[in-house]
């Protein structure tokens, strides 16, 4: 096995989810394509380079709403990496990300947690040389 593919994020409405993450974080759409079903298969990934995308997939039933932005249990669940931090940490925010801390400096890197649209923590992280 060479890398790990996709994640699921369980979200609300496909078009919100596809704004936040194209427009707020920067990612571009990979993917979006009716299913049989009715849902959509839409995957997000952040930069050019082929990597891990996230598969935003709308709920479906209550337990999967009741997951909605708390599919980690409050920790930080998702790591995005930058290699310019001051950057990609300003226009985030002028974008309206929500970071949760003032941006720390760590012996891996630099660091700030924010939410996703949905609530799910993140960090946006530049690993230290």
């Amino acid at each position: 096995m060479r890398r790990l593919a996709l994640v699921t994020l369980v979200v609300d409405d496909y078009d919100e989810a596809i704004r936040f993450y194209t427009e707020a974080l920067g990612f571009r759409l990979a993917e979006d394509a009716p299913r049989p079903d009715g849902s959509r298969w839409v995957v997000v990934e952040p930069g050019d380079a082929a990597g891990t995308g996230l598969l935003l997939a709308r709920a479906r039933g209550q337990e999967q709403r009741a997951r909605i932005g708390d599919q980690t249990g409050g920790r930080v669940g998702f790591f995005l990496h930058t290699d310019d931090f001051a950057r990609d940490h300003a226009r985030m925010t002028a974008a309206g990300v929500t970071f949760l801390e003032d941006p720390r400096h760590e012996p891996y890197g630099t660091v700030a947690v924010f939410q996703d649209l949905c609530g799910n923590r993140w960090d946006l992280l530049q690993p230290a040389a």
